[in-house]
């Protein structure tokens, strides 16, 4: 109805109109440019850093080789597979001098056979470039479910930017080292559960969160995330989605399947490793540090994850039922992170989507005026830690550590660390290094950790505010109309559909006006 006045107004400002729209489009133009310079420059160091320093440095793709290792046996390929063994998959020797199982769904064995027909000379090359793009691909998906989706160049500028500033933590240095798969599974969910709620997409929308944890089981805990959130139609097809793949393993890999899922493989943390080893950022990993034995760390780490996963689930869902989508889905990862037995320092790439939303909410509120300088203040800080706390600092700072191999970026590698082959060889020992860590080792060894707990807190507080100001909003929307200073028909009465009214703990003022309205 008020469309038309609104059009004649803009019409009747004649010459002006061109300039204010050249206004309008010049800042998002000049984001894109200045993102595609950072992401562009960020790429060139990288290739720069990889063409002066040995290929081991950059690139030891083990992880890589065990999931090529894995599809040729599902292709039932020797001399890897063997037939004379009743589930070939789990009881595979292992890859490379450490003897690496494969520890990951059926499924996941089954959709590796697709890149086992890439000759190896060139795929590890390739997953590098592939993870870089799953990195852009993943965060251009957060940008769209952050409100962006409308404004393509403020979208990609601000993509690219986050891109080239993240490229180079360790998290996703760690991945494009080792060919993880951990930013493809990012991408997968992200693209998932970030698309807009249509006729469409509320068909499927789910169901690649489900696929994302028939290949690693820690997508799991997006399903109570979304139960309690009521997005109960992509909760049910994220559980299809996994359900589907769990059919698929037990139709092509029946004994390794029956294996996997009745024989207890799939929770034994022990298999993939040494579970005190400096590289599991987890609370299992740091309570394991500090307890000096895996054996006497389970009971307390027990307690301690289920009373993270509730909070944390809670958490999610409360401020995704506030309106901050990506909030809640950024929590969601962040407990699965801290709950998991094992999160090797390479599974933290969730750090990456944590610094775009960080950035968003930091340029929202600078937009609102000096009134929220300091939240945007906050928000830059932030991102700022983020960044820091996970950047792949050189080795070189602390003496290029020689415990782990070439690869030493990062500071949780900074105190020394035990060679997961004697883990392999002996088991678990009380002369381990990291039961020895004191003073800024302890500091060091559980940063990942540590910012990650960090992090939670933030989002508990933020979370408290957004409870806080909606139960104000619902006393003021049950006051009496006559009550109300001001009422009469001038006066905007609640929307009596609008079950989850927006908040404003994270998002400024004027953000939240246009939301409203």
């Amino acid at each position: 109805m008020h469309v038309k006045p609104v059009l004649v107004r803009r019409r009747a400002a004649g010459p002006a109109e061109p300039a204010a729209c050249g206004r309008r489009r010049r800042p998002g133009a000049r984001l894109a440019a200045a993102g595609a310079a950072a992401f562009a420059a960020a790429v060139a160091l990288y290739g720069i850093y990889a063409a002066i320093h040995p290929l081991n440095w950059t690139l030891s793709a083990v992880d890589l080789g065990v999931y090529r290792s894995g599809g040729l046996i599902v292709r039932q390929v020797r001399p890897l597979y063997n037939p004379h063994l009743h589930a070939p998959l789990y009881q595979w020797g292992g890859y490379g001098s450490l003897g690496l199982k494969f520890t990951y769904t059926p499924f996941a064995a089954v959709v590796f056979a697709l890149i086992s027909f890439i000759s190896w000379a060139v795929l590890p090359d390739l997953s590098v470039g592939l993870n870089i793009v799953f990195l852009a691909a993943a965060l251009w998906s957060v940008f769209g479910g952050l409100g962006y989706r409308d404004r393509p160049r403020l979208r990609l500028g601000a993509t690219l930017l986050t891109a080239g500033a993240v490229l180079w933590t360790e998290p996703v240095l760690r991945t494009l080292y080792l060919g993880q798969v951990n930013l493809a599974l990012m991408a997968l969910i992200t693209w998932d559960l970030c698309q807009p709620d249509t006729k469409a997409s509320r068909w499927w929308k789910g169901t690649g969160t489900g696929i994302a944890a028939g290949i690693k089981l820690v997508p799991l805990v997006f399903i109570p995330y979304l139960l309690c959130a009521r997005k109960f139609r992509q909760a049910l097809m994220a559980t299809i989605g996994f359900a589907v793949t769990v059919a698929i393993g037990f139709l092509i890999q029946g004994p390794d399947s029956a294996r996997w899922w009745f024989g207890g493989l799939f929770f034994s943390g022990g298999r993939t490793g040494f579970t005190g080893w400096s590289g599991n950022q987890s609370l299992r990993g740091l309570i394991t540090r500090l307890a000096g034995s895996v054996a006497h760390s389970q009971t307390e780490w027990i307690i301690v994850a289920a009373a993270t996963g509730i909070a944390g689930i809670a958490c999610a869902a409360i401020l995704d039922r506030a309106g901050h989508q990506v909030a809640g889905l950024l929590a969601a990862a962040l407990t699965g992170l801290l709950l998991s037995p094992i999160s090797w320092d390479h599974h933290w790439v969730w750090i990456a989507p944590a610094a775009a939303m960080a950035g968003h909410y930091a340029a929202s509120a600078a937009r609102s005026g000096r009134a929220r300088a300091l939240r945007s203040g906050a928000w830059w800080l932030m991102a700022a830690v983020i960044i820091a706390l996970y950047g792949g600092w050189p080795g070189s700072l602390w003496g290029e550590p020689r415990d782990l191999g070439a690869f030493s970026l990062g500071i949780v590698w900074l105190p020394p660390n035990t060679d997961p082959a004697v883990y392999y060889k002996d088991g678990d020992r009380p002369w381990f290094a990291e039961y020895h860590w004191h003073g800024m080792q302890l500091w060091a060894g559980n940063a990942f950790i540590l910012g990650g707990m960090a992090l939670f807190l933030v989002l508990l507080a933020a979370t408290s505010t957004v409870v806080i100001q909606r139960r104000a909003a619902r006393r003021q929307r049950d006051r009496p109309a006559g009550a109300a200073a001001g009422g009469g028909e001038g006066q905007d009465s609640p929307d009596p559909a609008d079950s989850s009214p927006r908040s404003r703990a994270l998002c400024s003022r004027r953000e939240c006006r246009l939301r409203r309205g």
